[in-house]
C-alpha cells in the first residue's frame, strides 16, 4: 500500500508541474502578456502644453534625396547634402545648383566663397561651381566626421569615431586636437555612445559642443580649455533624454542654441546659459517612432528655424508665433 501511495503522488505532483509549466507558457504568448507595469514610458512627454510651444511650421517642401544628410544655411542659400550629391537651393525650395560626389557626404559647412563638405574621413573644399579647391585626408582609420564649425582662420572637426575635436587652419594644417574635459574631478571626456556629435561657433567666436553621453553643451577655447558648461538630463520638456542627445544643434542670431533630440524627437530653444526658452516642435509633430531620427537644424538671419526632418524627407519651416 505504501509503494501505490507513493506513485499516486508523483504521479499527482507530475501533473501539477506539467500543468504549470504550460500555464507559464501560455501567459507569456504575446498575446496574452500583461504589460509590464514597472516599464519606463514617455508617452506623457509627447504632448507639449501649447503655451510652451513658441514656434509654427509656415511651409516645407522635399528636397529631392532619398537619404539627406544634413544641411546649413549662408549667404542667403540653403546648402544640403545626401545622395552622394550638394543642393543648393533658394528659401522658396528652388534648386539654384547641384554637385555630384563620388561617395556619401555627412554634412556641409560654409565660410565666405568656401564649401566644405564632409565625408567619413576627408574634408573636400569647394566653389559654387563645383570645383575642388582643397581637400584634407584624416589619417586616423576611425575617423568618422559627424560635424564642421570655421570662424575666422580655424576649421573645426567633430571626429565621432575618435571621440574628438580637430582644429586646422584654412590650408588643412592640423593646429590641436583635444578629447573633451580630464581631471581629477571631471573623469569623462567626450562620451559618444553613437554618431551624433555636433559642434557650432556663434557669432562672438566661442566654439560650443555637444557631449551626447552626458546630455551637455561645453564651451572651448581654440585649443581646448573648457571654459564653461550647461547640462539638462531628463525626459521632462525642458531636458534631454535618451543615451545621446541633443543630436543636432545651431544658434539663432541673439546666441540662443536650437537643438534636435532623437528618439523622443523635439526641437527647443535655449538661452545662451542654457535656461530653457520654449519648443519650436514638439513630438507630436514628427513620426510616432520607437525610435524617431533628431532632424538637422539651421537657422536665416531672420531668425527662422529650419528642420531637416529625415524620417518624413522634407525640409520644414518654423517662424516665431
Amino acid at each position: 500500500m505504501k509503494n501505490k501511495g507513493i506513485v499516486i503522488f508523483l504521479i499527482v505532483l507530475a501533473v501539477v508541474i506539467i500543468a504549470v509549466i504550460v500555464g507559464d507558457w501560455y501567459s507569456k504568448r504575446p498575446d496574452n502578456m500583461k504589460g509590464n507595469k514597472f516599464a519606463y514610458s514617455v508617452d506623457e512627454f509627447k504632448n507639449v502644453p501649447d503655451n510652451l510651444i513658441h514656434y509654427k511650421e509656415t511651409k516645407n517642401f522635399k528636397v529631392g534625396f532619398e537619404k539627406p544628410k544634413g544641411l546649413t544655411i549662408a549667404n542667403d542659400k540653403i546648402y544640403l547634402v545626401g545622395d552622394k550629391k550638394l543642393k543648393v537651393i533658394d528659401n522658396s525650395g528652388k534648386l539654384l545648383s547641384e554637385i555630384q560626389f563620388l561617395e556619401e557626404p555627412h554634412t556641409v559647412e560654409v565660410a565666405g566663397d568656401d564649401i566644405y563638405v564632409a565625408f567619413e574621413n576627408r574634408i573636400q573644399i569647394i566653389d559654387e561651381t563645383g570645383k575642388t579647391k582643397d581637400e584634407w585626408k584624416i589619417a586616423d582609420d576611425n575617423s568618422y566626421i559627424t560635424a564642421l564649425a570655421t570662424f575666422e582662420n580655424d576649421v573645426f572637426v567633430a571626429d565621432a569615431g575618435t571621440r574628438k575635436v580637430m582644429r586646422f587652419n584654412v590650408k588643412g594644417e592640423l593646429q590641436n586636437e583635444f578629447e573633451g574635459k580630464v581631471s581629477e574631478e571631471v573623469l569623462h571626456g567626450f562620451i559618444i555612445p553613437s554618431p551624433y556629435f555636433d559642434i557650432d561657433i556663434n557669432e562672438y567666436g566661442d566654439l560650443w559642443v555637444v557631449n551626447p553621453g552626458l546630455h551637455t553643451l561645453e564651451n572651448y577655447t581654440a585649443e581646448g580649455r573648457l571654459r564653461e558648461h550647461w547640462k539638462a538630463s531628463g525626459a521632462q520638456t525642458k531636458n534631454f533624454s535618451g543615451c545621446c542627445n541633443p543630436a543636432h544643434y545651431c544658434f539663432l542670431p541673439d546666441g540662443s542654441f536650437v537643438t534636435s533630440e532623437k528618439g523622443l524627437v523635439r526641437v527647443k530653444v535655449y538661452k545662451s546659459s542654457g535656461e530653457f526658452l520654449g519648443v519650436v516642435a514638439a513630438p507630436n509633430k514628427f513620426e510616432d517612432k520607437l525610435e524617431g531620427e533628431a532632424p538637422d537644424v539651421a537657422t536665416d538671419s531672420q531668425g527662422n528655424i529650419y528642420t531637416l526632418d529625415f524620417d518624413r524627407n522634407v525640409l520644414r519651416v518654423f517662424e516665431k508665433k
